[in-house]
């Protein structure tokens, strides 16, 4: 396998602009009636005989991948059906071989010559610089198998960083812009590629934990990256950029192109000592680097923020959330600050102990295969029956409130309502016209929340399984694609299209002898907020256990935006938060049953298909780490918070679910037994489970040991 050099021609259009040829190859061996493979994302055919040539038409990385094997002339060529992992089949006289392009591509790129290795013993990995600019992150923790976590193609983290940079210098008032550096003038060239001519440990705990008010021991490390253009600083945390020094865009450098480096800097020293040697030159430069003006530019990225989930103050009169009880006139108290003291993670004495606050075992979750009967009929034991799940929540009862039910939406137009340790037949809501795209508890466990693409919202009662709203759909002129609880049961918050819109409800139950068919619950809408552009909403979340502000969104326009309901407007944009659109955002929001430092209720969680998972903390919108390593790349896999605040668990296409921990950015534990994709996640509020739910229909439960 090797990438083919001279004979590939590419061109931006050669007959106007209806028709565009992309690529022009030239074979040394006839390739007519020779079946050939096509999608729309790669093509397929024989080169030069016995030679299988893919080519991407979309990631130009791909360009082109040749795959040797065949002794024979290939005499055809098809693709398979699964997107991951794609496979292709190549057919000869001699042999029929079946491809993993993933696979290839990886092997292709890891021929690349290792120019630098480095060891990070605080994250265990293994970190290799590649001469064509990528650095390749492995796993050193038990049982991990030095599994590759990601790859870090610098040029676009660079890129990525200077656009960031350009835009936060554009939003400053023009007296406080400083000014730019060469490297981000408009329309300027970047290098073709940064070969990694050395990696070095670096410690900014000192300037990270005086930006997020974090402990300098809870600081993520840092890499230096060396190259022949200029020195990177490397989150190993989330794999992001810190900071970028360019030989270039400081003149009075005498080396501008390195040939080889050397980095040191000191854990608490607020310097750092760079050792070049020129590429073209005989000279020697020895560079005394300032980290704190380095670093300056990523400060500004966060500056003057200062977003809280836990509400600062009142609630303001004009705010759409100031409203009056009818009965009593009055205002509602003001919000209440959740006050927890410093201590352990564990749960309260009357309950068992979750098992989260403890170190993991080996096999933290397992399948929970061993239900008792406990004296009940066989039409109450586990239900064996397949459904199409397409959302998953773990309710907080009002009845036992240990968690006892769970909900979860239908692709054909129902709601089901589980008991906790999937015994028994479920309770069947039906009423929908459209596929139920979100479910939700309200805090007090009586009723449940549903969301279709028929764009109506209803309310359930749990205890007589029956409907008790029904807003009608000329209140929202797109479907609904999130909808749940808000400010303790007070509000509806629902997201239509571009629009987010508040609505305030009134749940009766009560009847009326006469006109006992029609209902006295009653919603009307209260506040309509738009998102800064014109993008519909993927997802929305916000806290319904205690009063909270904030609203968090994220839009197919890649962005996650912050609404600050109290004040009633946008309070802050995340411009690409991933390379594809966001399908799901997640707060920490905690448990009744835990208690949790009041800093660790700003973190939030991110997820995009084929772009891992991102951690945000509010108080500097930032992506503070990333979790890779569960595939996703054609599917919307959910994720969920532990109660303790201390794990994300995700699902994946290999039909495993993962759980990570906050404090490290590789899994730790990997859970099997499922039988196709697992779409969704949930933690159970007040016992150590995990229920999973598959394509296939199929809900299973993994209890902690």
């Amino acid at each position: 396998m090797e990438e083919p050099q001279g004979f590939f021609s590419t061109g931006d259009g050669c007959v106007g602009d209806t028709v565009t040829e992309r690529c022009l190859v030239e074979s040394k061996e006839p390739v007519s009636h020779v079946q050939l493979a096509c999608g729309l994302c790669f093509c397929a055919f024989p080169l030069d005989g016995n030679e299988l040539c893919v080519w991407s038409t979309k990631d130009p990385s791909y360009q082109p991948l040749i795959l040797r094997g065949h002794r024979q002339p290939i005499t055809a060529v098809t693709f398979g059906n699964t997107v991951s992992p794609l496979l292709i089949c190549s057919a000869s006289q001699d042999y029929v071989m079946l491809w993993s392009l993933d696979e290839c591509r990886q092997k292709v790129l890891l021929a690349s010559p290792l120019l630098s290795l480095l060891v990070d013993e605080k994250s265990k990995q293994l970190v290799a610089g590649c001469a064509d600019g990528q650095l390749w992150v492995f796993s050193l923790v038990e049982r991990h198998h030095y599994r590759c976590v990601t790859r870090v193609d610098l040029k676009k983290k660079r890129e990525t960083f200077s656009r960031r940079v350009e835009s936060r210098l554009c939003s400053l008032p023009e007296e406080n812009r400083r000014p730019r550096a060469h490297g981000l003038e408009k329309g300027e060239d970047m290098e073709g590629s940064l070969p990694v001519l050395s990696l070095a440990p670096c410690d900014l705990s000192l300037l990270l934990s005086s930006e997020c008010g974090c402990l300098p021991s809870e600081s993520a490390p840092c890499l230096w990256v060396g190259s022949s253009a200029g020195l990177l600083i490397l989150n190993l945390a989330n794999f992001e950029l810190e900071g970028v020094l360019r030989y270039k865009d400081f003149r009075s450098l005498s080396i501008q192109v390195a040939g080889s480096c050397a980095m040191m800097s000191k854990a608490g020293e607020q310097k750092a000592i760079c050792l070049l040697t020129s590429m073209f030159g005989c000279q020697i430069a020895v560079l005394e680097i300032r980290l704190a003006a380095l670093m300056r530019s990523r400060q500004d990225l966060g500056a003057g923020r200062s977003l809280s989930v836990l509400p600062r103050g009142c609630v303001l009169s004009t705010s759409p959330l100031h409203f009056r009880i009818a009965e009593e006139h009055r205002t509602p108290p003001a919000p209440q600050r959740r006050t927890v003291q410093d201590q352990p993670l564990v749960f309260h004495s009357k309950v068992r102990s979750s098992g989260y606050a403890t170190a993991p075992h080996v096999t933290m979750f397992s399948p929970k295969t061993n239900t008792r009967n406990n004296g009940d009929s066989p039409s109450r034991r586990r239900s064996s029956h397949r459904w199409c799940v397409t959302n998953l929540h773990f309710s907080y009862s009002f009845y036992a409130g240990d968690g006892r039910w769970l909900a979860c939406g239908l692709a054909n137009h129902l709601s089901l309502v589980f008991r906790a340790d999937l015994t028994g037949t479920p309770a069947v809501f039906s009423g929908h016209d459209g596929a139920v795209s979100t479910v939700c508890w309200s805090h007090d466990g009586r009723w449940l929340l549903s969301a279709s693409l028929d764009g109506t919202p209803r309310v359930w009662s749990l205890r007589r399984a029956e409907l008790v709203l029904c807003v009608g759909r000329d209140l929202f002129p797109k479907p609904i694609q999130s909808a749940q609880f808000y400010y303790l049961d007070a509000f509806i918050l629902c997201s239509s299209g571009p629009e987010l819109q508040l609505l305030k409800c009134h749940i009766d139950t009560s009847k009326d002898e006469i006109r006992r068919y029609k209902q006295k619950s009653r919603c009307r809408p209260v506040f309509r907020l738009p998102t800064a552009g014109p993008t519909e909403i993927t997802s929305l979340s916000a806290v319904n256990d205690f009063y909270s502000y904030l609203v968090l969104t994220a839009g197919r326009d890649k962005t996650v935006e912050v609404f600050d309901l109290n004040a009633g407007r946008s309070a802050a944009v995340i411009a690409e938060a991933h390379s594809r659109p966001v399908h799901q955002i997640c707060q920490n929001k905690g448990s009744s049953f835990t208690t949790q430092q009041y800093q660790v209720y700003n973190l939030f969680a991110t997820t995009a298909t084929g772009d891992g998972i991102k951690l945000w903390d509010l108080r500097t919108l930032r992506c503070e780490r990333r979790f890779e390593g569960h595939p996703n790349h054609g599917y919307p896999c959910g994720i969920a918070f532990s109660p303790c605040g201390r794990y994300v668990a995700s699902g994946a296409e290999d039909r495993h679910a993962y759980v990570y921990e906050l404090g490290s950015s590789t899994f730790s534990h990997r859970l099997a037994g499922h039988t196709d994709t697992v779409a969704g996640v949930a933690f159970s509020p007040s016992a150590p489970q995990l229920a999973t739910t598959t394509l296939d229909g199929k809900l299973q439960l993994f209890v902690a040991e």
